[in-house]
């Protein structure tokens, strides 16, 4: 039998690990591993776990400031609640009587009598603000149109009356009190508008004007009557511009169509009656209703209608000496100007705005005061004797409209014209238009003065002005010339060399021309003549529109030439009013005898001199009531007496709580998490960096080897 005998040896401790057990005391050892390059650097830090801060998550002010905003949310609520919402739902008048809202008027009645009676008896004294309340009431919904307007629109106009006589007899006796409180006021609407509207034609009233201007009036109501000469004169002097038309408020369908709606859709009238309502144009539903809410005057109606409506623009007030400063001196020299001298000092109609703007390319306006310490100055500068008057100033009572229009149809045009870009056309001399003599004149002239504003073009201007009134009157043996301006083949004009420096130089062509065209090199100033002679002929004209027709480059090419023949000829001689008439006619006699070859040209376009003026650069944007920023700001009261708005800021502030809470408490439990966690690690024993010997790696000194029994050695 073989047997085994094995010798266990005990592995010694290496002499270089050390295990070290303190029982005293715990100790978490925490390593700090830095980058490669600090690790040379990086140290352990060793702090009790005892020792470690614990975060203060329940701290006052911590909370504070997590929950500051469902606490101003809950705060707001409860002020409205219990502030607001009171306030803006006073006790009604059928409360200070003690019945029932919209109760009959013989209810009302019976209220009254049983308080009454108990005045006198002196069963239950009241004092006398209770009585002046309890006889308001009374008097209010004792009266059929007033109980109407305070039941269905909750107008209480006379409110006032009661706050006077309150404050008047709030120490008196109620005896000492001049009864009744309120005095009826009554009208007969159909005697008195006569633009009034129904629900029948409304329809058809809206569909066909294209502006409109609306007043929603009673016939029980004090502030009505007091309007309605005004609203006449309001009326008249919008007749022609725009449609005014009135409603009762007894028409309950149509006068809640277009009252405003509170909350509840109850509808009223935020300033009571007269309300004064416009529907811009293109209008043609609530929507876009704008409301008025200034004052109840002539002025103030139709000056908020013609701007903010309309978009007219507004004419300036001058004094006597800012208007010869301002308006005559710094004003549009080419403009005829229009001056008003009024004697009340209102501001301008919106007819006379509607002038304004439609001759705005032509003439400049202006208002001033009539004032009697100034009649010599008036009837001497202009021959005005008496205001109101009309002074049109050519190169610097009452009037109907269309004689406005005649006044400024004669005098839009100085007495020379000067040729710009809007007058062009209907002075004749555009290339592309045809003669004042009309579209069948085939030859037609323009004679133009040119250069820049100075004394010398101002010379020459006068020059040109005595010959066109040397030839209107047809006192000279040119015959030629006055038969031509009399059948409107001539026309006289003139032009700023300088702003149309293009212009000049097309027809002023020339080594000199810079005397005349362009901006100011030097002192020199030339003024210079020159008479276009225009010539059109239809069948040359549509030959080239057949040939063209096929091609449509060519097509597109002919667009750039002018469809009438052009040529020019420039005078140079004397600044005199014979040779100027002589000339022109010897021009005039050739260009209609000679058949002079048709050639047409691109002339360059007149630039536009003038700015366009605000109000013509589009009408603006007319936001109605109840869409535009301010007048939902002016309509925050409406917001801030809704009953629900407290209630929502309450359900705001419990939603905002709940979620600040969910929030925080998962905070503080990953928190917590990832510190025990953190704990566990710095618990364990750390690594060590160093290899421990394995049992078999070393052999021990005192180990020997036993050979086998079967072995092979002897």
């Amino acid at each position: 039998m073989m047997t085994i005998y094995k010798k266990f040896a005990v592995k010694p401790k290496p002499q270089n690990l050390k295990r070290k057990t303190e029982s005293s005391s715990t100790t978490a050892t925490i390593q700090l591993l830095a980058p490669p390059a600090m690790a040379t650097t990086s140290e352990t830090l060793k702090t009790p776990i005892s020792e470690i801060p614990k975060a203060k998550s329940g701290s006052f002010p911590s909370i504070v400031k997590a929950y500051w905003l469902p606490a101003i949310l809950f705060s707001a609520s409860m002020f409205f609640q219990l502030v607001a919402i009171p306030r803006s739902f006073p006790p009604s008048h059928y409360d200070v009587l003690g019945i029932k809202t919209y109760s009959s008027i013989e209810q009302v009645n019976e209220a009254y009598q049983h308080l009454s009676s108990n005045w006198k008896t002196g069963s239950q004294p009241s004092s006398t603000l209770d009585m002046i309340k309890i006889q308001y009431a009374f008097e209010l919904l004792s009266n059929p149109i007033w109980k109407r307007d305070y039941d269905i629109f909750s107008i209480d106009e006379y409110l006032h009356v009661m706050n006077s006589v309150k404050e008047k007899y709030s120490s008196a006796q109620f005896s000492d009190i001049n009864l009744p409180l309120l005095k009826p006021v009554s009208f007969e609407s159909d005697d008195t508008f006569d633009d009034l509207i129904s629900s029948d034609d409304y329809i058809s009233k809206l569909q066909n004007s294209s502006t409109i201007l609306l007043q929603v009036f009673s016939v029980g109501s004090n502030r009505c009557a007091q309007f309605s000469t005004i609203w006449k004169r309001i009326a008249s002097l919008l007749e022609g511009i725009a449609t005014t038309g009135s409603i009762d408020i007894s028409d309950v369908k149509l006068a809640t169509y277009l009252s405003e709606k509170k909350y509840t859709g109850t509808p009223f009238f935020r300033n009571g009656v007269p309300s004064l309502l416009a529907f811009p144009p293109g209008c043609k539903n609530s929507d876009c209703i704008v409301r008025y809410t200034g004052e109840l005057s002539v002025d103030a109606v139709t000056d908020w209608f013609a701007t903010t409506i309309l978009n007219l623009p507004r004419i300036s007030y001058y004094s006597k000496e800012s208007l010869l400063q301002t308006f005559l001196g710094k004003g549009s020299r080419h403009k005829v100007k229009v001056i008003f001298v009024s004697k009340t000092g209102q501001r301008a109609t919106p007819f006379v705005r509607q002038v304004a703007k439609t001759y705005w390319p032509y003439a400049s306006f202006a208002f001033t005061v009539w004032r009697e310490e100034e009649s010599v100055f008036w009837s001497n500068t202009f021959g005005v004797e008496e205001a109101p008057a009309i002074v049109i100033l050519r190169d610097p009572g009452s009037l109907d409209n269309s004689r406005l229009i005649d006044i400024m149809e004669q005098n839009k045009h100085q007495v020379l014209p000067q040729l710009r870009s809007v007058t062009s056309m209907e002075l004749g001399c555009d290339p592309k238009g045809f003669s004042r003599a009309g579209n069948d004149t085939t030859i037609w002239y323009c004679a133009v003065v040119i250069g820049r504003q100075s004394t010398e073009l101002h010379k020459m201007r006068e020059t040109m002005r005595r010959v066109q009134e040397v030839l209107s009157h047809g006192e000279n043996q040119h015959q030629i010339a006055t038969s031509a301006l009399k059948e409107k083949r001539l026309t006289f004009v003139w032009a700023d060399g300088e702003a149309q420096k293009r212009f000049c130089l097309f027809y002023v062509n020339g080594e000199d021309s810079y005397d005349t065209c362009g901006p100011r090199r030097d002192i020199t100033d030339v003024p210079r003549l020159f008479l276009v002679r225009y010539k059109r002929n239809e069948t040359e004209i549509n030959k080239i529109n057949e040939k063209n027709s096929n091609n449509m480059f060519a097509t597109m090419a002919s667009k750039d030439v002018d469809p009438t023949s052009q040529l020019v000829a420039v005078y140079k001689g004397l600044d005199e009013p014979p040779q100027i008439i002589k000339w022109i006619s010897d021009t005039i006699q050739d260009g209609d005898s000679r058949d002079l070859p048709f050639h047409r040209t691109s002339s360059p376009e007149l630039v536009p001199e003038d700015v366009d003026p605000i109000w013509s650069k589009g009408k603006e944007q007319i936001v109605s009531s109840s869409r535009g920023i301010k007048q939902k700001l002016e309509n925050t009261p409406d917001v801030l007496s809704d009953p629900r708005f407290g209630p929502m800021l309450l359900l705001g502030a419990l939603m905002s709580f709940g979620f600040i809470y969910l929030k925080r408490n998962q905070s503080i439990k990953s928190t917590e998490s990832d510190n025990s966690s953190q704990q566990k690690i710095r618990r364990r024993r750390p690594k060590s960096t160093t290899k421990e010997p394995s049992v078999t790696d070393v052999q021990p000194p005192n180990a020997v080897q036993m050979p086998f029994t079967d072995s092979d050695s002897d």
